[in-house]
């Protein structure tokens, strides 16, 4: 437990003026976000998020928006505590725990009895339980090439026996993926028992069955009730259904009527202050607390502010850097605010920020000397502690390599020139392998003389123009030059995965406590999916595949160390920094906690004013 104690000290810094409790609804909010409440009583949450989704299907979504929305639809075996720190894993809709037999490589689950879908059209009018069946369909579903799954590649890591060999026969014979055919590793041993047998061990595999966004049960009538059209029509056993759907602009949820007996019963530290005092008010009430959940897609931050400020949403995911002066200077909120009721929380995100190259293009990909030292120098010359003064007004740290802070193989104490701000290096580097101004315009050219342009995919925000000013005024420094590719970020997730993107800024948010997830971004087989670059390496798929079945321990974390140096080394990501994150909220939203590294929370929060408990 020692690799998650951090999380307990860093993970939550509560800002001064965010005291446990119910204050009076701020002066500027107006119905119905000053209340929570709808024209017919309903207690509703509003608030924005910056990126648009791109469907609900959990088999066909990797981006985070639309894992956030699937997370409230569909459940997981297990699920993390909502207020325990250090995170812990807690049975959902599985019935106990998980036997592991045969060195971890065979795990058999049991789902509880008397667990429902929401009600739906693909059932033809009558009631339909949850089954052992359904978590094996949802995992097949993944190997089936006609969905095109961006997590396949995670999936047959699982080393599934037979499963890979089942996808490959559909592909071969270029058939469709046969659900019916038996797989050696997969069975159902009665209605609410199933089995996976494992070709490696997985020591870890329970992890996996706490993921409902992507690994939640899908029943086999509504896939194929709905077909290709089942990305718009998700339907599971969870506390939420979709209730209203305008792409890239406004995402509803209501409650499901179809949801279980199911009471808030979180479970923080004895020494956690706050989190006891929301137990104390919340224990022991219905899930979920609110009615309907609204939420805006508003890339820009400015309207997103305001529509806050004005009391046009209850909740602020994610504070903009640019607000953070005004609204928590000093990780305090501001005194016109809080004398508003308005609240704040400060949480060192399980994340990091990034640039990808493209090891397949010819300017910035390859593993030769020239373009190793190019993707080094363009590392070497990001002023990070710029970009975190300036645009992130100092909510981040900066990043040293891969792993996530409050994961397995994090070191806060280790440094690397992932870190390092050096123009004078910068150029050193690229003078020894040939990038030089040839014909004296005060642009560099490549090794063979062809001009060297360095295309970077980005998004049409505010935000994303301000990391591109300053990413375009580092690389004029050392002479190189830029263009900027704009479109809408699905788009750009698209063209990413397709390889048709040179270099992309993105974020990796931690989905568990273990740090490997950021080492399968190297791996060779997960090319064009979490490993966006399509970085290869002999030593680093090595290293994955040895760290996949070996226990937590030294050996493991050996592993971590020496998989962290050959990414500095070869530097397919440049990585830059750990984000601080502010979300604020009115009076009226209590029992809110940021996640480490799930998902799902909406209903474990109040929206209904009171006293307070503190």
């Amino acid at each position: 437990m020692k690799r998650r104690e951090s999380l307990a000290r860093l993970g939550t810094l509560s800002a001064a003026a965010t005291l446990p409790g119910w204050l009076s609804p701020p002066a500027a909010a107006a119905e119905p976000a000053g209340n929570g409440k709808g024209l017919s009583g309903q207690r509703v949450l509003r608030y924005a998020v910056a990126a648009a989704e791109t469907n609900f299907d959990p088999a066909q979504i990797n981006d985070q928006t639309s894992r956030n929305f699937t997370s409230h639809i569909f459940e997981s075996l297990y699920t993390y505590d909502h207020l325990a720190r250090p995170p812990r894993l807690v049975p959902l809709v599985a019935d106990g725990e998980p036997v592991a037999e045969d060195e971890f490589r065979r795990w058999t689950f049991k789902v509880r009895p008397g667990i429902y879908y929401a009600a739906d059209a693909a059932f033809k009018g009558q009631r339909r339980e949850l089954v052992a069946a359904d978590f094996l369909y949802a995992i097949k579903r993944y190997a089936d090439p006609a969905l095109k799954s961006p997590l396949w590649a995670s999936v047959e890591n699982f080393k599934v026996l037979g499963l890979a060999e089942v996808r490959k026969e559909a592909l071969d014979k270029k058939a469709r993926f046969d659900y019916d055919r038996p797989v050696e590793g997969m069975k159902v041993l009665d209605r609410y028992t199933f089995q996976l047998q494992l070709a490696e061990p997985r020591p870890r595999f329970k992890e996996n069955m706490g993921v409902p966004d992507l690994f939640g049960p899908v029943a086999r009538e509504v896939a194929e009730f709905y077909g290709d059209k089942i990305g718009e029509h998700p339907v599971g056993t969870g506390p939420f259904v979709l209730a209203q759907w305008r792409r890239s602009s406004l995402v509803v949820f209501e409650r499901n009527p179809s949801y279980r007996e199911r009471v808030w019963d979180c479970q923080p530290a004895v020494d956690d202050t706050e989190g006891q005092a929301i137990a104390a008010r919340l224990r022991g009430k219905k899930l979920p607390l609110v009615d309907r959940v609204e939420v805006a897609i508003i890339e820009e931050s400015q309207p997103r502010w305001l529509a806050f400020v004005n009391g046009e949403h209850d909740f602020l995911d994610r504070l903009p850097n640019e607000f953070v002066g005004i609204a928590m200077p000093g990780g305090k909120v501001a005194p016109n605010l809080a004398k508003k009721g308005v609240r704040g929380e400060v949480t060192l995100q399980a994340d990091v920020t990034f640039y990808y190259f493209n090891m397949e293009d010819p300017v910035v990909g390859g593993m030769d000397a020239p373009r190793v030292a190019l993707r080094r120098a363009i590392g070497l010359a990001i002023d990070t502690d710029r970009e975190i003064r300036l645009v992130r007004r100092g909510m981040a740290i900066r990043a040293q390599g891969p792993i996530v802070p409050h994961t397995t193989g994090y070191d806060p104490r280790f440094r690397s020139e992932m870190s390092e701000y050096s123009p004078a290096r910068a150029k050193a580097l690229l003078e020894l392998h040939g990038y030089v101004d040839r014909d004296g315009d005060g642009w560099r050219e490549k090794p063979d003389g062809t001009p060297l342009v360095l295309e970077v995919a980005t998004q049409p925000s505010q935000l994303d123009r301000q990391f591109n000013e300053l990413f375009r005024r580092n690389m004029d420094l050392i002479g190189i030059r830029t263009e900027f590719k704009i479109a809408k970020w699905p788009e750009n997730l698209k063209a990413s995965r397709a390889g048709k993107l040179q270099i992309w800024s993105l974020s990796s948010l931690g989905s568990g406590g273990d740090g490997q997830g950021m080492i399968t971004r190297y791996f060779g087989p997960q090319g064009g999916n979490q490993n966006l670059p399509r970085f290869k390496h002999p030593r680093m798929d090595a290293i994955h595949e040895r760290m996949t079945v070996l226990p937590d321990g030294p050996e493991r974390l050996a592993l971590f160390a020496e998989a962290v140096k050959l990414a500095v080394a070869y530097m397919p990501y440049k990585f830059q920094v750990h984000r601080l994150v502010a979300d604020m909220m009115h009076a009226n939203v209590f029992g809110y906690r940021r996640p480490a590294y799930w998902n799902g929370w909406w209903h474990f929060i109040d929206l209904a004013p009171g006293p307070s408990p503190a």
